[in-house]
């Protein structure tokens, strides 16, 4: 309730004449106007008067059925002349207004209008049903206690006594439909209904059958009844698995009579069930955390081979007597464990997309463990906000840091015992920017990053000019400073 009364309040504060208590008897309509809609198979839009006008405080679509409107029509006021059968219960105080013929969207309708009362009989708000031609005539072939049973629901849910309406889930198309009366019997059954019994065992019809002889779980029917309150319950039946949704039967009542707080009596006179066969989605959602969780432990084992790999050359490196190959073999391992890092974040959750920030904590951690001469007090940290990238390109993106902060740690301090290096993060309005800034010795002198022969920067280059769609600018100015930009299309923002 207080989230509605948040969201309408400042509708309300337009709809002078209604009370407190009036605005909550409106927001217990609102709660069950989408399950209204949907057994209906209408859109339901709920008026208050402000002044001269009216203002819709509530719309709510069908499910079943497409809707009429392409958007909510909460918040849009109408004055007489475009709301005339609102404005005759709204302002003229009319119990209800039948049915007539509008164009909404270019779409034929019919539009019937029920009013809201207070306990002291005073019209409060307007109900107006809108149902596309096409539906009602379909509705109208529909069986007669049925209908019946669906227009005491909405009668009872327009008068705010269907209690826990606010609940349930939405109703669906497919969905099988019982009515089950007061003893417990079966008195209407539709065709899904049928078919959905039939695949547990029920070949015969069910209509006139007690649902305490049935041996299918049906506790939720007579509990609904019992308490006068919706309820929903997943359940299994065999290897079936369903929703099923229960409404109270309201007994038939004049809708003069219907009011909140009233004393007319309200016992149930059975059942309105509604039963989503979901099983099929079920399976689909147990083969998909199957196939996340063999995914995740594939990650998890490249993670381990490609550390198996690094520690292998890093023993070749330890037993080569060239200081050329123990400086290659030790970059190698610097990029395979970068690629490590990739996968071992795979390996933990169903995420496709990686945190390019926790890759660089982690590509720091590394360089700090692994680089930095103990002697040498080189301080690195990470700044700017985070984005993630599918994994592929965070793959190429782990790559390229590693690189330029390995490069940065190894040339940038040569001859130095301190220094600084900053990894920012930035955006533009088109571009992602990750730049990686020391303080230390600078470029060569004539340096051109086009023509080097340096095999990491050729990586770099192509890494971020093929696989990120960006590109890498290698700045000289009391340090240097490394920019790599990319279409922003290719990130998603993490807070």
């Amino acid at each position: 309730m207080s989230n509605l009364t948040s969201q309408l309040r400042g509708y309300y504060e337009s709809c002078t004449d209604l009370r407190p208590d009036d605005q909550a008897q409106i927001e217990h309509v609102l709660e069950a106007l989408p399950l209204l809609a949907d057994i209906t198979h209408a859109d339901l839009l709920v008026h208050a008067r402000a002044g001269d006008h009216v203002v819709v405080v509530g719309h709510a679509g069908p499910r079943p059925v497409p809707s009429l409107y392409p958007m909510s029509q909460v918040g849009r006021t109408y004055d007489r002349r475009n709301a005339t059968p609102v404005f005759r219960v709204l302002h003229d105080g009319r119990e209800h207004e039948s049915l007539s013929g509008v164009l909404i969207w270019g779409a034929p309708t019919l539009q019937e209008v029920f009013s809201i009362r207070a306990a002291d009989d005073r019209v409060i708000a307007a109900v107006a049903c809108h149902t596309n031609l096409l539906e009602h005539e379909r509705l109208q072939r529909q069986d007669a206690h049925l209908r019946s049973v669906v227009f005491r629901v909405r009668d009872y849910g327009f008068s705010g006594q269907l209690v826990g309406a606010g609940s349930i889930g939405r109703l669906g198309e497919h969905d099988g439909i019982l009515i089950i009366d007061q003893q417990g019997m079966v008195r209407f059954m539709n065709s899904v209904a049928e078919n959905q019994y039939r695949r547990v065992g029920y070949v015969d019809s069910l209509i006139g059958s007690q649902i305490s002889e049935i041996d299918t779980n049906e506790y939720i029917c007579f509990r609904s009844m019992e308490r006068s309150i919706c309820l929903e319950q997943r359940i299994q039946e065999e290897d079936q698995i369903w929703i099923k949704r229960a409404i109270p039967i309201p007994p038939q009542t004049p809708r003069r009579l219907l009011r909140r707080g009233s004393t007319v009596p309200t016992e149930p006179e059975g059942a309105l069930v509604f039963i989503q066969d979901i099983t099929e989605d079920v399976r689909r959602e147990q083969e998909l955390k199957i196939k996340s969780a063999m995914i995740q432990e594939v990650h998890h084992r490249v993670k381990n081979n490609l550390q198996t790999v690094a520690f292998l050359l890093r023993m070749e490196a330890s037993r080569s007597p060239s200081p050329e190959v123990k400086e290659t073999l030790r970059q190698t391992v610097g990029r395979v464990l970068s690629i490590a890092v990739v996968h071992e974040f795979l390996s933990r959750g169903e995420a496709s997309e990686i945190s390019i920030r926790d890759i660089c904590q982690r590509m720091v951690a590394e360089v700090a463990g692994g680089l930095i001469d103990p002697n040498k007090r080189v301080r690195i940290s990470v700044n700017g906000p985070n984005f993630s990238l599918p994994s592929q390109q965070a793959t190429s993106c782990a790559l390229v840091m590693n690189e330029l902060i390995s490069n940065a740690v190894e040339h940038g301090f040569a001859g130095r015992v301190e220094g600084n290096i900053e990894i920012r993060f930035c955006e533009t309005d088109s571009s992602m920017v990750i730049e990686i800034v020391d303080d230390g010795v600078g470029l060569p002198e004539n340096f051109d990053a086009s023509a080097t022969q340096s095999l990491g920067l050729q990586i770099v280059q192509t890494l971020v000019r093929d696989d990120l769609r960006g590109q890498l600018q290698l700045i000289h100015d009391e340090g240097v400073t490394a920019r790599i930009s990319f279409p922003k299309e290719l990130c998603r923002m993490v807070a």
